[in-house]
């Protein structure tokens, strides 16, 4: 999509604070960070949410956790502790239309959280 922000940060159109990337996916860090640590991972492909993303996608869902997974551990807080989030449409709080978890960590969780 021509005007998402996350699509012109995995083409390079924007530039971000990236700490890993592949084929697939992106990650950065956010810019409102919301814990010491919290990184956004996005997939290239634009899907607006998950209810975008059919069953043919599972292996992408699949790749973007365990991306989040093992950027916990490049980060230093897979051990302590940490939370994956995935927002969904409006009421869900998702701001950007486009897929993504964010990987929050650095600092004790509360629940319920929010």
């Amino acid at each position: 999509m021509s005007d998402c922000i996350f699509c012109k940060i995995a083409n390079g159109e924007i530039q971000s604070d990236i700490v890993f990337e592949d084929d697939k996916v992106i990650a950065f860090r956010d810019l409102n960070p919301q814990a010491p640590i919290h990184i956004l991972i996005i997939t290239k492909q634009h899907f607006d949410n998950i209810l975008s993303m059919d069953s043919s996608q599972s292996a992408l869902l699949s790749h973007l956790y365990f991306t989040a997974a093992n950027i916990a551990r490049q980060e230093g807080i897979a051990d302590a502790g940490f939370r994956l989030v995935l927002n969904c449409n409006a009421l869900g709080g998702q701001s950007v239309a486009h897929i993504h978890v964010h990987l929050l960590g650095g600092r004790q969780m509360h629940w319920p959280p929010g």
